[in-house]
């Protein structure tokens, strides 16, 4: 059972089992680093989706991570590009809906490691900071469901705010703030485009550090719920934002 803002859901399904095949689906992950995203690239792929990756850095990690899922892959696009400013991320916006086509699911991943403003930081600050981190998943989301409703797509949308157990009592301070702006553009957007058939949903990050586990671990929690939206399952669910601890003890 997940947990969201609006109560508890049991979707009838083993959120462990594999997948419905995604053979033929068209997915955007994007915000992929040494530490994130990976897990969630490598079960698109295994479900045969074809997918596009946007890497924020170029690592010995994210290059492994594409040289291991080429041979297996229906078909892989791998962009290593750290976009920034609303110029870099519409142009690869539409680069990249473009590419196959269209799409059909796009998973943000927002890392909230070391994002925090200073402590002494005033609420505009505060606010301009949030905008920013979440910037990219905001620009890339409307650029993809304007796509898709141009198509008659009815696609997805899940924007995956993390925090690693290491993060400091600054960075969750701000991650809640964070994780309450995410919620309400979740809402917004999803009611914005519920009549194109588009669903917006995103996790939120675990905050209170309640997951004892690693955060690749958690990442594959995420990864099945993306994969489960993703193969047309939960067609009611939208403008949810789910809780990274309840989702992963679930």
């Amino acid at each position: 059972m997940l947990i969201s803002d609006t109560g508890a859901f049991d979707f009838g399904m083993n959120m462990n089992a594999p997948a419905r095949s995604l053979n033929g689906k068209r997915v955007l992950v994007t915000g992929i680093t040494s530490r994130t995203g990976i897990d969630i690239a490598r079960s698109f792929v295994d479900a045969g989706a074809r997918v596009i990756l946007q890497c924020d850095e170029a690592s010995p990690v994210t290059q492994a991570l594409a040289e291991m899922l080429a041979p297996d892959a229906a078909q892989l696009s791998v962009h290593v590009t750290d976009i920034k400013n609303n110029e870099q991320i519409l142009t690869f916006a539409r680069s990249a809906v473009a590419e196959f086509g269209g799409l059909d699911m796009v998973v943000n991943v927002v890392q909230l490691d070391g994002g925090a403003p200073s402590d002494n930081a005033n609420y505009e600050a505060i606010e301009t900071r949030v905008s920013d981190v979440l910037l990219k998943a905001c620009l890339v989301s409307r650029v993809a469901a304007n796509r898709m409703r141009l198509l008659l797509t009815d696609g997805v949308i899940l924007t995956v705010a993390t925090l690693s157990a290491e993060a400091t009592q600054s960075e969750r301070a701000f991650a809640q703030v964070v994780r309450s702006t995410l919620a309400a553009m979740t809402r917004a957007e999803a009611e914005a485009w519920a009549s194109q058939g588009i669903r917006f949903n995103a996790v939120a990050p675990d905050v209170l550090g309640v997951v004892a586990r690693p955060n690749s671990g958690c990442e594959t929690d995420v990864a099945q719920l993306a994969l489960y939206l993703a193969a047309g399952q939960g067609v009611k669910l939208s403008g949810q934002t789910f809780e990274l601890g309840l989702l992963a003890r679930g």
